[in-house]
């Protein structure tokens, strides 16, 4: 039986965006209510729009499966008021559908194989242990600023061939398009900036290529019939740098104020690393730190989970809802580290499922496990609850997380 609603009208409910003072690595207590009881509700965003709010595992795969549900929308500002049928910018793949999108995922598969990400590895561990190494040297540092924000940093400068020395301008201008706090003219000013940067650096490479990412993508683009034009380029750029870093970076701190909060779990990790591919999967699935879902737009009338969604309406996926479904993943609100949590959300699901998937995985593998190796007496320099955690931001994390040894 299908039950239809319109996403519009007076006493719909804010969007869930608080986290229990009892645990900030959970998500809005609402949550659990709405899985239960109401899975696919209308919400208020913060920008002023009504949505379709998806809470359950199964539903949200549906969703983000269905070539109904566009992703035009996607990534330009998750709570924007309305999607205004303008196009999107040449090259942004996560707002691209069929074939378009397609056509640019299939060039940019070859950068994150498997055997790409593995070949990786022994340059990842190189600098995680200077950076290691540069902490050591005193008895304390900043989690954040001092290790898990320059290590993905580096790994996607030298991907991209971006000099490293620039990065401080691009965590910036990062941080800036991954803000609600942001308002607009912010936001389009810190991606001008990096796409002239990074124009500049593509103009290079068509020049002169180089043993990099950009100057291979235009090499394998040039095989087809359309190369890849500049403005395509620098977007596939932009994402790359944003994507590549803010999420990673943010997944490894909150990681270790997990384990950090439980000596015997994290002695338990550190005995048996062998294990930590396990753990990273659990941690993904337990923080879930895209923290307010992914946003499709339905092209036509669709149902989900016996809910009729119309043609023009909005929809977003709570991929945090969804990675704590009880009925894919029992206990869901404790970290099991030995969780054979495979098939979580975290990078969401589906055509536009996160790219970089793999990489972020042996990145976390091995800032996690130089720490716990490395820094056996790593503790937090003050209580959990007096953190600076990013609550109004499109990735969860910690802004600063002082540490000790």
């Amino acid at each position: 039986m299908t039950n239809t609603r319109t996403a519009s009208g007076n006493g719909i409910p804010d969007f869930p965006v608080s986290r229990p003072d009892s645990c900030p690595f959970d998500p809005d207590e609402t949550y659990t209510r709405l899985r239960a009881d109401d899975p696919l509700s209308l919400v208020r965003c913060p920008a002023g729009m009504d949505a379709w709010l998806v809470t359950r595992y199964q539903d949200i795969r549906s969703v983000l499966a269905d070539p109904r549900l566009s992703s035009r929308a996607a990534g330009s500002d998750h709570m924007l008021p309305s999607y205004d049928g303008r196009d999107p910018l040449p090259g942004f793949m996560i707002q691209l559908d069929g074939t378009e999108h397609a056509r640019l995922r299939r060039l940019m598969m070859g950068e994150f194989t498997g055997r790409r990400v593995e070949a990786l590895r022994p340059y990842i561990q190189k600098i995680t242990d200077e950076h290691t190494d540069a902490m050591l040297a005193g008895s304390s540092a900043d989690l954040v600023q001092d290790f898990a924000l320059p290590i993905p940093s580096q790994v996607i400068c030298e991907m991209l061939g971006v000099p490293y020395e620039d990065h401080t301008a691009f965590q910036h201008d990062s941080e800036v398009l991954t803000s609600f706090e942001a308002d607009e003219a912010a936001r389009a000013a810190a991606t001008r900036r990096l796409e002239d940067y990074l124009g500049e650096l593509i103009e290079k490479r068509l020049v002169e290529p180089q043993d990099d990412m950009l100057s291979r993508l235009i090499a394998r683009a040039a095989e087809t019939d359309r190369p890849l034009t500049v403005p395509e380029l620098s977007t596939l750029g932009v994402l790359t740098l944003v994507a590549g870093h803010e999420t990673t970076a943010n997944m490894i701190t909150l990681s270790m104020a997990v384990l950090l909060e439980d000596p015997e779990r994290m002695a338990a990790l550190r005995a048996a690393p062998e294990t930590i591919g396990t753990a990273v999967k659990e941690l993904l699935r337990y923080l879930t730190v895209i923290q307010f879902g992914l946003v499709r737009y339905a092209t036509e009338d669709v149902t989900v989970g016996g809910t009729k969604v119309k043609a023009g309406e909005w929809v977003v996926a709570a991929l945090p809802s969804g990675n704590r479904d009880e009925r894919v993943f029992p206990d869901p609100d404790t970290v099991d580290l030995g969780r054979r949590a495979r098939t979580n959300l975290a990078f969401g699901f589906g055509p536009h499922q996160c790219i970089g998937q793999q990489l972020a995985e042996v990145e976390m593998q091995v800032a996690l496990s130089t720490l716990l190796r490395r820094l056996p007496g790593l503790r937090l320099a003050r209580p959990l609850e007096q953190a600076d955690f990013k609550l109004n931001d499109i990735v969860h994390g910690l802004r600063r997380m002082p540490v000790v040894w």
